[in-house]
């Protein structure tokens, strides 16, 4: 089908030239072969009378055409897959749809495991793939790579569509019988004590406060690559970690040797953000699961009234 002499069929192997800036790379991810992206490579110039992406050194670029037609394909192809997916309704009992979010473990624990009950019982047929948080997810979601993301509210970008979904704080997790510390912690001791932090695509939101607030960290005897393994290092040892109080209280559960210490210095705030796409603000799939996310966030009790009910 042409529009305006050109082939629309060119339109995603112009997508993937512009995004990959590869001959090569573009063709494995349209599944097609060198020869064949090389031809529709020739086209596109030719249409537009225009390299398009062309060698520099040992690497290819974007003339100035190129780089200006990037956000405006994408801006294109999102409003095409959002115009062809939605749909008079929705069924979630049948849909085969597949959706991808970017969470920490830390979102899947205390908020997303309560979802996923509800799909598997409500759309057996529904996948959802997830994806750790990246410096990338934000530009994944404007070229329409993800259907959401969860993330701090300093992440969120203002020109996609979002809504906060809850609040917590922060404690000092402990295990009393090996860490002779008693509550609340000051800086002083805090910048004392031998910890258990995080690092997964960056520093978490704590500890990037923190150093910004205070210039330095304190000594990190074990990093890891997810908040969950935070309590099992803590255990059995003088560590303590800062955790979210919400997970912190949920290992408790299976660790209830441990203790949750408050901080006697000031700390931010966490507040988590759902962002989706703009264009899919009408997809009724799409609404159904955001709307699942969003009630079980408003259901979730604030962090304070989860300590007072342990006392």
């Amino acid at each position: 089908m042409r529009y305006q002499r050109l082939d629309l069929n060119l339109l995603t192997a112009l997508r993937a030239l512009l995004t990959e800036r590869n001959v090569t790379r573009a063709g494995e991810q349209l599944h097609v072969s060198q020869p064949a992206m090389s031809g529709m490579l020739a086209r596109l110039r030719e249409y537009f009378d225009d390299q398009l992406v062309v060698p520099v050194g040992r690497r290819m670029e974007l003339t100035p055409l190129g780089e200006q037609l990037v956000e405006k394909v994408n801006d294109l192809m999102l409003r095409l897959d959002a115009t062809l997916a939605t749909r008079p309704g929705f069924d979630p009992a049948t849909s085969r749809r597949q959706f991808s979010i970017v969470a920490s473990d830390y979102l899947i624990q205390v908020l997303l495991l309560g979802v996923l009950r509800e799909v598997h019982d409500e759309a057996p047929g529904i996948t959802i793939s997830f994806a750790q948080p990246s410096n990338t997810a934000a530009v994944d979601l404007e070229n329409g790579e993800v259907d959401f993301v969860i993330n701090p509210a300093r992440f969120v970008t203002p020109n996609q569509a979002s809504i906060v979904l809850f609040e917590d704080s922060y404690h000092l997790v402990v295990d009393p019988a090996h860490a002779p510390v008693r509550g609340p912690v000051d800086l002083d001791r805090f910048m004392a004590l031998r910890h258990v932090t995080l690092e997964s695509n960056g520093r978490p939101q704590f500890e990037s406060w923190f150093l910004a607030e205070h210039g330095k960290l304190p000594q990190a005897d074990v990093v890891v690559h997810s908040f969950g393994m935070l309590p099992q290092l803590v255990l059995g040892t003088s560590r303590v970690a800062v955790m979210h109080t919400r997970m912190a209280l949920q290992s408790l559960r299976f660790w209830p040797q441990l203790r949750l210490l408050p901080l006697a210095f000031d700390a931010p705030r966490l507040v988590e953000t759902l962002q989706w796409h703009r264009y899919r603000d009408l997809d009724p799939g799409s609404q159904w699961l955001r709307d699942k996310m969003i009630e079980h966030a408003q259901r979730l009790p604030k962090p304070e009234a989860l300590l007072l009910d342990r006392g």
